[in-house]
């Protein structure tokens, strides 16, 4: 098997947990603040209102086509290149009193009339209300939350209550960051970031069970029998790490691959995931086993038999 990491390292994890929790509750009370403060810049999918993508026959500068559509429009509306250098990308964020074959022929007959001899054409055309945007809106955030109370129960019934607990701390330690990051970079907020949200969450919960599990076999054969938690703890990352990160780098690599060669379409998508992947796989390293040893360190010490008690002496 294919191993970026040598068998038997004894990187010290948990010793660097302390470093490590600040610089994430740093970012994590940064993210909220910039999403808080900022906020997202919503597509139409959740605030309603107009999108049509325009192609032209020869490029055209954005200001002269911005100047050409403010009075048609009647709307605040934003422009950006879509795909190919020719194409342009209208949203326009309420439609007051004109239906999409109206708004459509306005937007048309502005753009022959200004650019004469530039063969114009309407490639796409969608609308979506403001009640439908602001329903998708709810429904959306819902699903993040009820996801999370879902992953609750299911690893409180597979492992215990507290590794349930660890594994919905680093879940929205990763989300929260995520959409920081994201939310930083001003690009649009759609429903299908928000998939990219919900599968960040997969899979970094999937991580985060990787290692707990570990924990858990290390736990059956005795371990706390010859170490004490915080071995253990680091015992069960070191174990993982080599495929952690081997998973880590391949999704990394297709999802570059996707970002860099998928068209606009699918950008968001792929840059949530990269920012994901990375903040995940921190996250699982790093925060997962070092919380669970401080809810372990707080607990009650069992008393251990006179042997016991002299091999971890020793």
């Amino acid at each position: 098997m294919l191993q970026i990491i040598k068998p038997n390292t004894k990187i010290d994890f948990i010793g660097r947990a302390k470093r490590c929790i600040t610089i994430s509750i740093v970012l994590a009370l940064t993210s909220a603040a910039l999403i808080f403060f900022k906020g997202f810049n919503f597509g139409i999918d959740f605030i309603g209102g107009t999108v049509i993508q325009v192609r032209f026959e020869n490029r055209v500068p954005l200001e002269d086509v911005r100047k050409t559509l403010e009075a048609p429009i009647g709307a605040e509306f934003t422009l950006q290149d879509f795909g190919d250098q020719n194409d342009v990308l209208i949203r326009v964020i309420e439609t007051p009193g004109k239906n999409l074959q109206a708004l459509s022929e306005a937007i048309t007959g502005a753009l022959k009339t200004s650019f004469e001899g530039n063969t114009v054409t309407i490639s796409k055309v969608e609308q979506v209300g403001p009640q439908v945007g602001g329903e998708l809106r709810r429904k959306a955030f819902t699903a993040v939350l009820y996801s999370t109370i879902g992953i609750l129960i299911y690893i409180a019934f597979r492992f215990e209550f507290m590794f349930g607990i660890g594994a919905i701390i680093c879940l929205l330690h990763d989300i929260i960051i995520a959409m920081g990051i994201y939310c930083l970079t001003g690009k649009e907020f759609n429903l299908t970031v928000m998939a990219a949200v919900l599968t960040v969450a997969g899979y970094s919960l999937n991580d985060t069970i990787v290692i707990f599990d570990r924990i858990r076999e290390n736990l059956r054969n005795g371990g706390l029998d010859t170490m004490s938690w915080k071995e253990l703890a680091n015992k069960s990352v070191n174990e993982t790490l080599s495929r952690t990160l081997l998973t880590s780098i391949l999704t990394f690599s297709a999802v570059l691959a996707l970002y860099l060669f998928g068209g606009e379409v699918i950008n968001g998508f792929a840059l949530m995931m990269l920012i994901g992947i990375v903040i995940g796989t921190y996250s699982s390293v790093m925060i997962a086993a070092a919380f669970m040893t401080f809810i372990r360190s707080r607990q009650p010490s069992p008393v251990l038999p006179a042997k016991t008690a002299a091999v971890r002496r020793k």
